[in-house]
């Protein structure tokens, strides 16, 4: 499975996914510009001592991430999509795509890949969203069930 977070701003968040990724053996890739330092304490403090093991790929920019993988591997979550997370089908090497934590996904890509994006449906609506790592978490192990690989 790959995690792929776009513009990410704060370091705990992308410290907890980078552990997620490291033990779920997924691959983490880092796109664009990034709202802090991969040596950052606080990155480094959330993903303990589990950064050796972390398969980390780091992108220039979105275009060029895009640019070389298919379309229908791409899920692009988004409180703003109407499918849910549930109902989509999930296979081994898919793409699990978030935004940063302020903004989002560029809009631009719900042009090109509307059918492509995913919310996790939130049940109280005074609730504005999910913290970053949470749907990362949730979206990565349900990802996983789908594609047989998580085990007992």
């Amino acid at each position: 499975m790959n995690i792929v977070l776009v513009e990410p701003q704060i370091p705990p968040n992308t410290g907890n996914i980078a552990r997620l990724c490291a033990a779920v053996e997924a691959t983490l890739h880092l796109v664009g510009p990034l709202g802090f330092r991969l040596s950052d304490r606080h990155l480094r403090r959330a993903g303990l001592d589990y950064w050796e093991h972390v398969k980390l790929k780091r992108h220039v920019s979105l275009n060029e991430f895009l640019k070389d993988t298919p379309a229908e591997r791409l899920h692009f979550f988004s409180k703003r999509a109407s499918k849910s997370y549930l109902d989509a089908k999930f296979s081994s090497g898919d793409y699990l795509i978030f935004g940063n934590e302020t903004t989002g996904l560029p809009n631009r890509l719900f042009e090109i890949y509307a059918e492509r994006f995913l919310r996790i449906p939130i049940l109280r609506p005074e609730i504005r969203s999910l913290n970053l790592s949470n749907s990362v978490a949730i979206a990565t192990y349900e990802a996983l069930r789908q594609a047989g690989t998580l085990s007992i």
